[in-house]
Parts: C-alpha cells; sequence; structure tokens
C-alpha cells in the first residue's frame, strides 16, 4: 500500500482547554476548520488562532497537516506509522480523527522539520511553504 499524502494547512491553530460546562462560542462553530472535545473533565477546542476565546488554557503556535482522504475504517496503522516517524524525528505531536480523515498538529518552530521527515520516509506532503 502506498503511503499517504498530507496536506500542510497553513493558517495557525491555538488549542484551549476549558471547564466542560463552558459554552462553546459561536466564533469557533463558523471557522472553516475547528475541533472540539467534551468530557467529564474538560472541553477541549481546537481552532483557528485569529478567534479570541476566554479558555482556562491555551497553547498556540499550532500547525496542521491532513491526511487526504477520505480513509476507509478498514485501514489500519495510518497514525501509528505518521507519528512514528515524527517521534523518530523528535517531533510531539497534536492528533484529531474525524470521520473521513486524520489531522496531525505539529508546533510551529516543528513544521519545516516535520515535513523533510515525513518526506524523507517517502509521504508526499504538499505545502506552499515547504
Amino acid at each position: 500500500m502506498p503511503k499517504q499524502t498530507l496536506q500542510h494547512l497553513e493558517a495557525p491553530l491555538t488549542i484551549h482547554s476549558m471547564a466542560p460546562n463552558s459554552p462553546i462560542p459561536v466564533e469557533v462553530t463558523q471557522a472553516e476548520l475547528f475541533f472540539i472535545a467534551k468530557t467529564s473533565d474538560e472541553l477541549s477546542i481546537v481552532c483557528p488562532s485569529d478567534i479570541d476565546i476566554d479558555s482556562d488554557e491555551s497553547e498556540s503556535g499550532w500547525q496542521t497537516l491532513e491526511v487526504l482522504g477520505p480513509l476507509g475504517f478498514s485501514l489500519t496503522g495510518i497514525m501509528s506509522n505518521i507519528s512514528g516517524v515524527l517521534a523518530a524525528a523528535n517531533i510531539s505531536i497534536f492528533a484529531v480523527s474525524t470521520f473521513d480523515t486524520d489531522y496531525i498538529l505539529v508546533k510551529d518552530d516543528s513544521i519545516e522539520a516535520a515535513v523533510k521527515a515525513l518526506r524523507k520516509s517517502s509521504y508526499k506532503v504538499l505545502s506552499d511553504s515547504y
């Protein structure tokens, strides 16, 4: 099976942590790309950095690599393989999956090295910058 193609999405993202009963700002739901996860302990929101959210904690400066899909549920090891390549390059990730595909977030200062490591491992990475 050939390795996946990834697309670098250049809009910077911020990861927010909030109390589980916090309201979700309307601006978030109007963004082109956002992720929301809720547990009994927290509400996590990943959204474009230009959206101002009053969160308990936040970490900005994330870049996104989208695994171009759709990916079938029968496919195995996609995230494991990609995260393994990045771990070997000492690059931390924040991973998010949707019904159709996977997204790998890496810090701004690691995106160039991430793209280089993935390409060296025979992944195709589409990017306007790297």
